[in-house]
């Protein structure tokens, strides 16, 4: 029958309670000591008490040491073993009694584990050849040694525990800190030896500079802590919130994902959105604004008291909060009950907002076990909040794959967008809206084709090709509407409106995605095309197949400077250029789409 971790523990408590007890009574000699040493014994056990008030701070993370161990060492390298065990049991019996909350079976598996931490040391002192009772300092081997021991069994041990009671992935990422680990028992093994050479110089006077300059290293690095949280916390908290910031939120996240992940343990993220940010922003202005998020700041971290979230502001007046071990249900009660708890909350101003009150969307994802990295749950966090936006606003929304259509949603608001800004062609040039429309139509229908592009990917195609010309704009309106053929100098203005529709569409970071196909578009797959002269699959995808688009509906309509061509000339046209203007393969692919697509239908349209 299987044993379950809580037996497993006991039986290595019990193992190592007995192991170490055996070390003890095997190496102690209890009347070895004149009055003199007890003196000093009692001396030392004190100053351990002492010590162990002053630990020694680290930063980044605060994890303090005391130096009792230098203390063991020291003795030990001077006195014995004998010696040593003899100060150990004393201070043990002393702490069971100040620190009565401990259970007996701790202080005894700590007492145990030291015993077997000394013994290991002092035996493997003595195997490279260390002196007791004097400090060689020709021959640090033996000291060094002792140490690597002494450190290695404590690992070793505490690795061991956690292994017993299930924990091992704890176990592993509590001695992932050895960096940390190692500059403590670099400090261990230098204050032994100080504290060895003071007692064998000074005796009990070395023992009395060895807590001075203990007791002051602590206060030193105390304040060194507390300088480097100070200057941490500015480099990391948002000056307006007093939240932390996006770059510390981003690093806290790669942790938190890399811990969970390994403990196999959950980890939910939420984006929270300021409803109608911009209409409060607008018409109560920016300071009002600015007390606004910051109010809505000390909400949230008042939400986050007592647990072990951390609360970010993300950017502008979006939030994130992360939640480890939570998972997405309870995450979702707990926003929502906080979304309610903001709804009745009063600020001056938001009356004049639509839903008359304090609101927020927000967007709820947890991390599964096929994520590789925390940018997956960010992206879908992200998703959800769009969603929820969606959705109409105040509302909170988990992330579900399978019931939200979010990139239609967004699709469909970005095209809107986009579709506005093409209108402006309405009053300057019809031609190029309607090559717009009909270029977004043929990418939307011909993508639908193509099995090899992803969802995105089509998406990206037909909303470039809805806004691929729309640098023209910038272009004269008598160029533009030129009946007869174009300048040298009328061509090269034409040829910037690529360059020039890239910088109109980079305003919004939202349609970064859409470029490489306003900019790329008149690229030649032999290179010989504008404005960068790319080449081959230099050319991004979507814009080689974008560049076969525009070309057949540009042949295939009315232009003030080019004869028009039937379906069947432009089609025969594109069979001719490919390999030379238009990539080949998805000039073949396309040919076969119109052909099955609108070929007949042109017949149709020619014999009536």
């Amino acid at each position: 029958m299987a044993l379950n971790f809580k037996e497993t523990e006991k039986i290595y408590i019990i193992i190592i309670s007995f192991l170490g007890l055996s070390s003890f009574w095997i190496n102690l000699d209890f009347f070895a000591q004149s009055l003199w040493d007890w003196v000093l014994i009692y001396m030392l056990v004190g100053s351990i008490i002492l010590l162990n008030f002053f630990p020694i701070s680290l930063p980044p993370k605060a994890n303090s040491f005391s130096m009792d161990s230098s203390i063991y060492l020291a003795i030990l390298f001077l006195y014995g073993i004998s010696f040593t065990l003899k100060v150990l049991f004393i201070y043990s019996v002393v702490e069971l009694f100040y620190r009565r909350k401990m259970s007996f079976w701790r202080h005894l598996f700590n007492f145990s584990m030291y015993c077997l931490m000394i013994s290991g040391a002092y035996y493997s002192f003595l195997f490279f050849h260390g002196e007791i009772g004097k400090i060689n300092y020709y021959n640090l081997l033996p000291y060094l040694v002792s140490l690597l021991v002494y450190f290695g069994i404590n690992v070793i041990l505490i690795l061991l525990f956690f292994l017993c009671v299930g924990q091992i992935f704890k176990g592993a990422l509590e001695l992932g800190i050895l960096k940390e680990a190692c500059v403590s028992y670099s400090i261990t093994l230098l204050l032994s030896l100080v504290l060895a050479i003071l007692l064998w110089e000074a005796k009990y006077f070395g023992l009395f500079l060895l807590i001075i300059l203990v007791t002051l290293l602590s206060f030193i690095f105390k304040k060194f802590l507390q300088l480097y949280q100070l200057v941490s916390n500015r480099a990391n908290k948002d000056h307006l919130t007093g939240l932390y910031n996006h770059g510390f939120f981003k690093e806290a996240l790669k942790e938190q994902f890399s811990d969970c992940k390994l403990l196999k343990q959950p980890l939910t993220l939420a984006f929270l959105d300021l409803d109608d940010f911009k209409k409060y922003n607008d018409r109560n202005g920016h300071l009002q604004g600015d007390r606004l998020l910051a109010f809505f700041g000390k909400l949230l971290q008042q939400a986050v008291e007592g647990t072990n979230f951390t609360v970010a502001r993300y950017g502008g007046e979006e939030f994130a909060i992360l939640m480890p071990n939570t998972t997405k249900e309870d995450a979702y009660a707990f926003l929502n009950r906080l979304r309610k708890e903001v709804n009745d909350t009063y600020f001056d101003g938001v009356e004049h907002i639509p839903y008359r009150c304090l609101s927020f969307s927000c967007g709820i994802a947890e991390m599964e076990k096929d994520m590789h990295e925390s940018d997956e749950l960010i992206h879908r966090a992200d998703q959800a909040l769009y969603y929820a936006k969606a959705q109409g606003k105040n509302n909170v929304q988990l992330y579900d794959k399978h019931n939200m259509c979010l990139d239609e949603i967004k699709f469909k608001q970005d095209l809107e967008a986009l579709e506005q800004q093409v209108k402006f062609f309405l009053s300057k040039d019809v031609y190029t809206y309607r090559h717009s429309k009909r270029v977004f139509k043929y990418a939307l229908e011909f993508g639908s084709r193509l099995d090899e592009l992803t969802v995105h990917e089509r998406q990206t195609l037909a909303l470039g090709a809805i806004i691929h010309d729309i640098g023209k704009i910038e272009v004269p309106r008598d160029i533009l509407n030129k009946s007869g053929k174009l300048e040298k100098h009328e061509w090269e203005i034409i040829k910037k409106h690529v360059t020039w529709g890239r910088e109109i569409v980079a305003a919004e970071k939202r349609f970064d995605d859409l470029l490489p196909l306003i900019e790329l578009h008149h690229e030649r797959y032999d290179g010989k095309g504008y404005p960068y002269g790319l080449k081959g699959e230099e050319i991004p995808k979507l814009a080689r197949i974008l560049c076969i688009i525009d070309s057949f509906d540009a042949m295939t309509t009315e232009r003030p400077y080019q004869p028009t061509k039937t379906f069947e000339e432009a089609l025969e046209e594109i069979e001719r250029c490919a390999g030379t203007q238009f990539d080949p393969v998805y000039a073949a692919k396309f040919v076969a789409f119109v052909r099955e697509r609108y070929l007949p239908l042109a017949e149709m349209q020619q014999l009536n």
